[in-house]
């Protein structure tokens, strides 16, 4: 249960002053719906008025703050005229205020002549006259802040109204106790949390007071993290070994690689335990990590259990399915697919066979979670592909068998390493570092898009030598905020190119719709796919050997990699052309160039997080939500190590949650909604 001293920040932002349902919209755009969001949603820049007593010529070009006067209102009789306000300054220095728009009364009430106020603007010079457009303010006294911080927005709200309802937040905000251990936060000078919370909205640049606020986050996220790798080996589950049985019947067209080999061993260590394995397989794409999947399914089934296997969409699930299904032809192995659309007699067929034990292995979406789904035996869950998965999955999957199953979750995004163990600390890891043989480097060309024409007559040759290809773009339709190729539209021009050659995937289709697609392309039956990036993950044609990627220079670096992984997964040369605009900023223009460099998704994932810098980690888009609100990567690195030594000194030397800090910590845990961790300790 949240502490009480914590609830006038988890209030509804509505219970601010002034924040009615209009203004309510525009924040949850921003994502913030309660008090504690508002005092979360830093300044990313700050606009520095230099305080004048004088205006002076030297100070042409910069934000000033500085008392005028009122002498003269100079208006014109027509209604596009500026209205101009002539002022003095205390030494009798005159300045034009020009106001563009409007009535001229407006800047009468706002100015009346004669009244001396504190205006702040960029001043100006025109001619021999200085001058003032649209100050930024005009207030009376010494209201203006010397710096003032400039806040994320939305459409319908400014950097100003965010400022005044964070100062009302701020008075909500409590004396907590301190969590950080007494030395390390002497050692930094940071101040007290409620201190850091008020110096960072004053003053932006402020750096002792956003590592702070950063550590706690960290922190908080490395202490949830310990606890759940904690209870988890506490918890008795049930031990899986098998006897190799069914492994020994697999006839594979391939030898698996060493790193296959190694990490099929790790997970047939940590399942022979009573300990529910919770491990993280990271490989990349076309590393092969289904057949490693495919083994650790198969010890748990010689062991005499089930096996879930859960894919983050309906493609990919339905994929899954029939890859396996091939690969176990002839084993005595029944396996089946559930996704939501599955209905009726179908559907109640394979819940009977779960239940009754018939079904060994299921592979699914999340339907394979839902209340009505239960299972004779669940011993193993495969997570691929799945961002999301996180604490309140794992509950799920506890009630589904008769202990704790054991979990591998597997990413083909590969993770920078400070971000695998912010996020994924408490797992055991392993990492597929080695391509199957055979495998060629894809080869990456960047060229603009002036010369998509010739791209077109590129894929016709293409295609007359029997090749599949993908073109993918961004978009789905046309609009207004964007001037991206629709792929829509560009699947018309390429079917009246190549005819009913060409097909079209996107994420607004019916599922069945996209299956018939699918169907027919891994078919040969559709020479080109167009496509929206639906088909980023774990889309296996080994006869689609060109992949056209649109308006590349919009993509992130994660996203690209995992678009550029849909070719090269059959034998002999694959092609990825990135097609670029002819603006290009150096951040983009880093992207394709490292693209066109390396085949390598950990170098990729490293360099992704060090342009990305304080923006979006790895694509939310792709990743799911991010980890973090207040650490940066940057501070995330330089933090994360004092963070986890933290958290073990809490543990093992402070008595844990239940000494004296860890009361404090717990209080973090919920201050950052990292709570679910105390939930997952209350549970077992």
């Amino acid at each position: 249960m949240r502490p009480d001293i914590l609830n006038p920040l988890f209030a509804e932002v509505t219970s601010l002053k002034g924040v009615g349902p209009s203004l309510a919209r525009p924040l949850e755009r921003l994502r913030i719906s309660r008090v504690i969001d508002l005092l979360f949603h830093l300044p990313t820049g700050w606009i520095d008025r230099l305080p004048r007593d004088e205006l002076m010529q030297g100070d042409v070009g910069r934000t000033i703050v500085i008392t005028l006067t009122a002498r003269e209102y100079r208006t014109s009789s027509s209604p596009r005229a500026p209205t101009r306000v002539q002022a003095t300054d205390t030494h009798g220095n005159t300045i034009s205020l020009t106001f563009f728009g409007g009535s001229s009364g407006w800047a009468k009430k706002l100015f009346p002549i004669g009244e001396a106020k504190r205006v702040s603007g960029k001043l100006e010079q025109y001619g021999d006259q200085l001058q003032m457009v649209h100050p930024e303010q005009i207030e009376d006294g010494d209201g203006l802040r010397e710096r003032e911080a400039i806040y994320p927005l939305s459409e319908g709200i400014t950097s100003k109204r965010i400022a005044a309802l964070v100062a009302q937040a701020l008075t909500r905000v409590p004396v907590l106790p301190e969590w950080i251990e007494p030395s390390l936060k002497a050692k930094h000078d940071w101040p007290d949390w409620h201190e850091a919370i008020a110096r960072v909205h004053a003053d932006p640049a402020d750096a002792r007071a956003r590592a702070r606020l950063a550590y706690d986050e960290v922190f908080a996220n490395q202490l949830a993290l310990s606890i759940v790798r904690a209870d988890t080996r506490r918890r008795r589950g049930r031990a899986l070994a098998g006897d190799g049985r069914l492994r020994d019947l697999l006839r594979l067209p391939y030898t698996p690689t060493g790193a296959q080999s190694r990490t099929v061993r790790e997970i047939e260590g940590d399942l022979a335990q009573s300990a529910p394995m919770l491990r993280l397989l990271q490989g990349d794409v076309g590393a092969g990590k289904t057949l490693v999947a495919l083994m650790a399914l198969l010890i748990a089934i010689e062991a005499g259990a089930q096996g879930a296997m859960l894919a983050p969409t309906e493609i990919l699930a339905r994929q899954h399915y029939d890859s396996l299904r091939r690969l176990l032809a002839g084993l005595p192995v029944e396996i089946a697919v559930l996704t939501g659309r599955d209905k009726g007699r179908a559907r109640e067929a394979t819940l009977m066979g779960l239940a009754n034990g018939s079904i060994d292995l299921l592979v699914g979406t999340h339907a394979i979670f839902q209340e009505a789904v239960g299972y004779k035996d669940l011993g193993l869950v495969v997570v691929d592909e799945q961002h999301r998965f996180g604490v309140a999955q794992r509950l799920l999957l506890q009630d589904k068998g008769r202990v704790p199953p054991h979990v591998l979750a597997m990413t083909a995004t590969p993770i920078p390493r400070t971000l695998t163990l912010a996020r994924y600390g408490e797992m055991d890891q392993s990492q597929l570092d080695e391509m199957p043989p055979g495998r060629e480097p894809i080869e990456t060309r960047v060229m603009l898009e002036e010369r998509t024409d010739e791209v077109v007559n590129a894929l016709g040759r293409h295609l007359s030598e029997g090749k599949q290809a993908y073109w993918v773009c961004p978009l789905v339709e046309e609009s207004e905020t964007s001037d991206l190729q629709a792929a829509e539209a560009r699947a018309e021009t390429l079917v009246s190119r190549f005819g009913n050659r060409v097909g079209l995937v996107h994420g607004r289709m019916k599922p069945a719709e996209k299956d018939a697609v699918m169907a027919r392309f891994s078919a040969g039956e559709l020479g080109v796919l167009v496509a929206t990036t639906v088909i980023e993950v774990g889309v296996d044609v080994p006869n689609a050997t060109l992949i056209v990627i649109e308006h590349a220079d919009r993509f992130g670096l994660a996203q690209l990699h995992q678009l550029r992984g849909r070719v090269g997964r059959g034998g002999g040369k694959s092609v990825c052309l990135l097609l670029r605009g002819s603006a290009l900023s150096e951040t983009a223009r880093a992207r394709l160039a490292l693209m066109r460099e390396t085949n390598d998704g950990f170098r990729i994932a490293e360099e992704d997080l060090r342009l990305r810098g304080g923006g979006e980690l790895l694509g939310t888009r792709q990743s799911g939500e991010a980890v973090f609100r207040l650490a940066t990567p940057e501070l995330l690195g330089e933090l994360l190590p004092s963070a986890t030594d933290d958290t073990r000194l809490l543990i093992d030397r402070d008595g844990g949650l239940a000494g004296a800090r860890g009361q404090a910590a717990r209080v973090a845990l919920y201050l950052f909604d990292r709570d679910q961790g105390v939930q997952l300790l209350r549970s077992g």
